[in-house]
């Protein structure tokens, strides 16, 4: 037998669940004055998502409370993320899921789910936005009819709870303090349970939560908006996980900046991602060069852009909805070559110093 076979292999495991986490941390852009910008890929989690960390954390915490026996039936309205993830979540302990789902969200997020066997209960949606009020109506419904389990993400505790070990990572990984975290806010459970415990670690760092023009959390007038899986709708009661003690600054990006960042991400590096994180990362591009020097700045990239080749990667579909504009992705490439224009400078600016050092 050759030495290969007589080696253990730690990397390989026995459950998809097990590969949650550790996910990795990518440089985006750095300015000449030393301030980063990094990308936490959440999108390499299994169904592609951060939300399968709080999916796994919910229906761990209702097995410990009681409220979910073996064998039983899952309900939850979702855009399409954490119903992903509560599908795989079923699959391994052995539940029925069903996800209470509208046509706003994403189509290849719905196909995703019934791929991996969920059951989809679809309502109508309101003006072409998300119908959240209607799919929590009908979660509710089906709970009370058959005593289905309702997690409810939005209010419940282990949405927040899932993401200590993602602040585990961030603490790890970045090398230095996190100064500046920033995220979509949607049920509030990614950016406030990262940075709850973020500063229960003892980290200074600011948050900023990012939420698309038309939601209203932030308290924004309420208005259509296409951006699948983060924000609020009009009528909509904003749950308890939007805890506003975990976000510092408040900030709305229309769908057009939102998409478009994401459009040049992609050009730029090959990596696709979502459209929240697009609105992340177009807000941390407007601010890195404003931030102290040698500030680290931190995008949560919350899922991967794959699921919107149909959508605001497609150029129709953009130019139905009239949100392509050319001018707005130029702009984004011009920031970006700034960045790099910044450091190079700054290179050259140091090595001219040393050069004269060591003349003198």
């Amino acid at each position: 037998m050759s030495l290969l076979h007589n080696q253990p292999f730690p990397s390989i495991v026995t459950s998809v669940s097990a590969l949650i986490g550790n996910t990795p941390m990518l440089e985006l852009a750095r300015t000449g004055a030393g301030s980063r910008l990094l990308l936490k890929l959440e999108q390499t989690n299994p169904t592609g998502s951060c939300k399968v960390r709080m999916a796994r954390e919910m229906i761990i915490g209702a097995e410990r409370d009681g409220k979910l026996k073996a064998g039983g039936h899952i309900v939850e309205p979702t855009s399409g993320n954490t119903g992903s993830g509560l599908a795989l979540i079923a699959i391994e302990r052995g539940y029925k899921f069903t996800a209470i789902v509208d046509d706003h969200a994403a189509p290849d997020k719905l196909r995703a789910m019934q791929a991996i066997g969920a059951e989809l209960v679809f309502v109508k949606s309101t003006n072409g936005g998300p119908s959240t009020v209607a799919r929590r109506q009908k979660a509710q419904e089906i709970a009370t009819q058959t005593g289905a389990f309702w997690p409810d993400q939005h209010y419940n505790p282990d949405n927040n709870a899932g993401y200590k070990g993602l602040a585990a990572e961030l603490l790890r990984d970045s090398g230095s303090e996190i100064d500046y975290l920033i995220g979509a806010v949607g049920t509030g459970g990614t950016l406030c349970g990262t940075i709850k415990e973020l500063r229960q670690c003892g980290s200074h760092v600011k948050s900023i939560g990012v939420e698309p023009k038309g939601s209203i959390i932030f308290g924004g007038k309420p208005d259509k908006y296409w951006q699948s899986g983060a924000g609020a709708p009009h009528g909509f009661t904003v749950g308890s996980n939007v805890d506003h003690r975990f976000i510092d600054i408040g900030l709305t990006v229309s769908d057009e900046h939102a998409f478009a960042a994401a459009r040049v991400v992609a050009r730029r590096t090959g990596l696709l991602i979502g459209g929240t994180a697009g609105a992340a990362v177009y807000t941390a591009l407007q601010k890195l060069h404003l931030v102290e020097q040698a500030s680290t700045m931190v995008v949560l990239v919350c899922d991967a852009g794959e699921k919107y080749l149909d959508s605001f990667y497609n150029d129709a579909w953009l130019r139905e909805r009239d949100l392509l504009n050319p001018r707005t992705e130029q702009q984004l490439h011009q920031r970006f070559d700034s960045y790099q224009a910044s450091c190079t400078l700054a290179a050259k600016n140091l090595e001219a110093a040393r050069n004269i050092i060591y003349a003198c």
